[in-house]
């Protein structure tokens, strides 16, 4: 009898992938199989494509890999110790899995176990770049009608710029600098804005703030541009070298600044500075904890991201996407979904 093959994006190694058939998920005990319907390519993706990524170099990743962790999809089958009630759900998942035994994660701090997996990312567990996917059932989140496949594969980016805008600490009315407008400084700015807050977004290029403008976030500015205005927080979203020092120039003393943004190489700050502001300095690595809150954001429409994916094509695109193209017809979004059921 033979073995139940899918489609799925493999890496095999720095800017070479493909998509091949390879076995089809089993549900073991205590996981879900899921049919993907939509996965976003982020930034990580792009680093483990060019081999820039750290986790390649530090041992916790290696080729062949699977990428993909936002995703959204339907339950289709359960391991032996699930939920039937897990079948036909419309859900979402975790990206980080911890071992569940350990220190960190009985503390409910699985997002940094020194053991965890991350799916598409870290310790061989296979990501979401397939027409099937295999995840704990303790990882899901189940997703409201309200929530289609969009919005879904939009929760875990939006888990880690929730838990961004909430380490701002920011009052109705109070000013905060969102440094890079890409996909998780403009949804920083949109959690921001649901919050009361005046939002200022900080980036290089005029198309890139021309399109946060179309947003509606009227002040946007370049470096040389940057008004002297008194920012109670400043939220490092960017992937350059020098603004966290920056950021900490910016922000008015007793404010707080939020590193999201990682650089290429390592960024330094001087912590004098930090002390003698009376700043507080916020760092975020994942959205595990933020997830139920940015479902519920969605589902209720007080932020909506939609317009931040510039197109969705088939697995078949992903190559191409992850090397720096942007798709035909493709909108001014900065992210592009894929959706592996299309041929």
């Amino acid at each position: 009898m033979s073995t139940p093959t899918m489609r799925a994006y493999v890496l095999t190694g720095p800017r070479q992938g493909s998509v091949q058939e390879v076995p089809a998920p089993v549900a073991a005990p205590g996981e879900v199989v899921v049919d993907v319907e939509r996965v976003g390519v982020c930034g990580t993706d792009v680093e483990f494509f060019t081999g820039e990524m750290a986790y390649l170099h530090q041992g916790h990743a290696a080729y062949p890999m699977r990428l993909g962790h936002e995703w959204a999809g339907t339950v289709t089958a359960i391991g032996p110790g699930v939920d039937p009630a897990w079948v036909g759900r419309h859900v979402t998942g975790d990206t980080m899995l911890g071992d569940q035994v350990c220190r960190r994660c009985r503390k409910g701090q699985q997002h940094v176990c020194e053991d965890r997996q991350e799916l598409g990312i870290r310790g061989g567990r296979p990501g979401a770049l397939a027409e099937q996917l295999a995840v704990p059932a303790w990882s899901l989140h189940a997703l409201p009608e309200s929530v289609g496949a969009v919005l879904g594969a939009l929760v875990e980016p939006g888990g880690n710029a929730l838990r961004a805008a909430q380490a701002a600490d920011l009052e109705p009315g109070e000013r905060v600098l969102v440094t890079g407008p890409g996909t998780i400084g403009l949804l920083v700015a949109m959690f921001a804005r649901a919050a009361g807050a005046e939002v200022h977004l900080l980036g290089r290029s005029d198309r890139s703030l021309a399109f946060a403008r179309g947003l509606g976030f009227e002040h946007t500015w370049t470096e040389d541009e940057l008004p002297a205005l008194p920012f109670d927080a400043v939220v490092e979203a960017s992937n350059a070298v020098h603004l966290p020092a920056r950021a900490l120039d910016l922000v008015e003393p007793a404010g707080r600044v939020v590193y999201i943004g990682l650089a290429g190489s390592p960024s330094t700050i001087d912590t004098r500075t930090l002390a003698l502001k009376d700043v507080t300095a916020v760092g975020i690595l994942s959205a595990s904890p933020g997830l139920p809150d940015t479902i519920a954001a969605y589902a209720s429409g007080a932020v909506d991201p939609r317009p931040l994916v510039a197109a969705t094509v088939g697995l078949d695109q992903v190559g191409s996407v992850l090397a720096g193209a942007r798709p035909q017809g493709a909108g001014p979004g900065p992210k592009v979904h894929i959706d592996p059921r299309l041929v």
